[in-house]
């Protein structure tokens, strides 16, 4: 909540975290992969990647898909992932624009901060039986 800091440091310090913010996480094209990486776009993907120009100028940090199948990769290598396995990434859906992540982000009533993948929690009891069965290694 933003009133206790309104309270204690008025609207400088108000301003300083929301010029900061924008500032580092803006709605310049590059923010967008922050969006694109994990809201869910289309129910049933967690993860996009983004194939455009701005992959060279951010070290490849767009293929993301790539970078979940193959963590231990080099970023400069990630596009040869993509060469080499065209049958697995070319049909997921993907963006070549961080701006239009950002657009359908502010347009799309589907999409927004909720718009997140949840993962189901394992119970104890349910670690305990997948230890037991071999399925669970820590």
């Amino acid at each position: 909540c933003a009133l206790p800091i309104w309270y204690f440091y008025g609207f400088k310090g108000l301003g300083y975290l929301v010029f900061g913010t924008l500032l580092g996480m803006g709605v310049h094209p590059v923010a967008g992969h922050f969006i694109a990486e994990h809201y869910v776009m289309n129910k049933g993907q967690e993860t996009y990647s983004y194939y455009g120009p701005l992959n060279w100028l951010c070290f490849n940090v767009g293929y993301h898909n790539e970078h979940h199948d193959f963590p231990f990769i080099a970023g400069t290598n990630l596009p040869k992932v993509r060469a080499i396995a065209p049958e697995f990434y070319d049909d997921l859906p993907h963006y070549h624009s961080w701006s239009k992540v950002i657009l359908d982000y502010i347009v799309d009533p589907e999409v927004g901060p909720f718009a997140r993948m949840k993962r189901v929690t394992v119970s104890d009891q349910e670690k305990d039986e997948l230890k037991k069965s071999g399925g669970l290694v820590q």
